[in-house]
C-alpha cells in the first residue's frame, strides 16, 4: 500500500508477523523480520525427561549395557560364573576369524540375505497386488497370509522338523500320490537344506512384508492411478509406472528388516536341524555358532566374543544400507517435516 504524507511517497508493508513496515521510498520493501525463537522452559524438559527417560534407561540396560558386558567377558576365557580372571586379550577374536566353521556359518547367512530378499520380496509384492484390488474373500486371504508370521517359532519349527524328515508327513504324501521318486531327506541333505529353510522362512514371513506392502499402498493416491488409466494406461503399466516406484521407500525399510533378520536368523535353525547337524546340512549361522561354541561349550568368554563380531557384522550392514539406500528416504521425511 502506497501513502502520501508530507509529499513524500511512502510504501507501506507488512513483514512476516503481520505488522505494517514503512519505506521511506526507497522502492524496496524491508526483508521479513525473523521471528525469534523462544528456548525450551523447565517445564517442557522435565515433561520431555518424564516421557523418554524410561525408555531411555531401558534402552541403556537392555542394549547398550549388555554389549559393553559381552566386548568386557571376550577377553576373557570365562565359564560363566563368578569373576572373569583368565585374561586372554584378543585370542578369542583371532580364534573365530580363523575358524572355518565360523566362516562356514557366515556363508551361509550371506546365502539367507540374499535369497530373503530375491525370493520373498517378488513374492509379497505379487501377493500384495492382488490383495490391494476387490477380490471376494479379501480379508480371508490376508489373514491366512498373515497367519504363519504370527505363530511362534517354536512351533513352526517342531513341525517342519516332523513333516520334512525322511519318513515325515511330506514324503508319505509323495509317496501316496505315485511321487515317491521325488522324496528326499529335505533337512539332511546338504545339497537340499539350505533350500528347505529358505521355504520354510519364506512360508513364515512373507505375509509380514505383504501386511507391509499393503500399508505402503494404501498412501498411494487412487487419483494417480485414475488419471493413468483415463490416459489409456493398463493396469500392469499403472503398477510398473506408479504402484511400484511410489512403493520404493517401503519396499527399502522391508529389505532392510529382512537383511538384519537374517544376519541374526537362530531359533527356526536350531530347532530344525539342532545344534550338530545344523553344521554337516549346511544351515549353520553365526547365531547358532555363538550357542554350540560358547554355551553348550561352557566357553562363555568365546561365546560373548562372538556376539560381539556379530553385533559390529549387523552394525556396519545397517549403517552402510542407511547411508546409501535409505538417505534419501530419511532426507525427505526431515525435509518434510521442517
Amino acid at each position: 500500500m502506497i501513502s502520501d504524507i508530507g509529499g513524500e511517497s511512502t510504501a507501506v508493508t507488512e513483514n512476516a508477523s503481520g505488522n505494517r513496515v514503512r519505506d521511506g521510498g526507497s522502492g524496496q520493501a524491508p526483508p521479513p523480520l525473523r521471528p525469534r525463537r523462544r528456548g525450551i522452559g523447565w517445564a517442557q524438559r522435565l515433561e520431555i525427561a518424564a516421557l523418554s527417560g524410561p525408555a531411555l534407561l531401558m534402552f541403556v540396560g537392555f542394549v547398550i549395557f549388555p554389549v559393553v558386558m559381552a566386548a568386557y567377558y571376550g577377553f576373557y576365557r570365562w565359564k560363566g560364573y563368578g569373576v572373569p580372571t583368565d585374561f586372554v586379550g584378543l585370542d578369542n577374536y583371532r580364534t573365530i576369524l580363523q575358524d572355518s566353521s565360523f566362516h562356514q556359518a557366515l556363508w551361509h547367512n550371506g546365502q539367507i540375505v540374499v535369497l530373503s530378499l530375491v525370493l520373498q520380496g517378488p513374492i509379497a509384492v505379487c501377493l500384495a497386488l492382488l490383495l490391494n484390488r476387490k477380490v471376494r474373500g479379501q480379508s480371508v486371504i490376508r489373514v491366512l497370509i498373515f497367519v504363519p508370521y504370527v505363530i511362534a517359532e517354536v512351533i513352526v519349527g517342531t513341525a517342519w522338523a516332523l513333516m520334512l524328515q525322511a519318513g515325515g508327513a511330506v514324503n508319505d504324501v509323495l509317496r501316496s500320490i505315485g511321487l515317491g521318486g521325488l522324496a528326499e531327506d529335505w533337512l539332511a541333505d546338504r545339497s537340499l537344506a539350505i533350500w528347505t529353510l529358505m521355504f520354510i522362512l519364506t512360508w513364515k514371513y512373507v505375509g509380514f512384508a505383504v501386511i507391509l506392502f499393503l500399508a505402503g499402498m494404501q498412501n498411494i493416491p487412487e487419483e494417480l492411478s485414475e488419471a493413468a488409466a483415463v490416459d489409456g494406461a493398463s493396469y500392469w503399466q499403472i503398477q510398473r509406472r506408479i504402484t511400484l516406484p511410489l512403493l520404493g521407500p517401503t519396499i527399502r525399510i522391508w529389505a532392510f528388516l529382512s537383511i538384519i533378520g537374517a544376519l541374526q536368523l537362530f531359533d527356526l535353525v536350531y530347532i530344525i536341524w539342532g545344534q550338530y547337524v545344523a553344521s554337516t546340512a549346511g544351515t549353520s549361522t553365526m547365531a547358532t555358532y555363538m550357542v554350540v561354541e560358547g554355551r553348550n561349550a561352557a566357553n562363555y568368554g568365546y561365546g560373548n566374543a562372538v556376539a560381539v563380531v556379530l553385533f559390529v557384522i549387523s552394525l556396519v550392514i545397517a549403517l552402510v544400507y542407511q547411508r546409501f539406500v535409505l538417505r534419501r528416504d530419511t532426507e525427505g521425511a526431515l525435509t518434510e517435516g521442517q
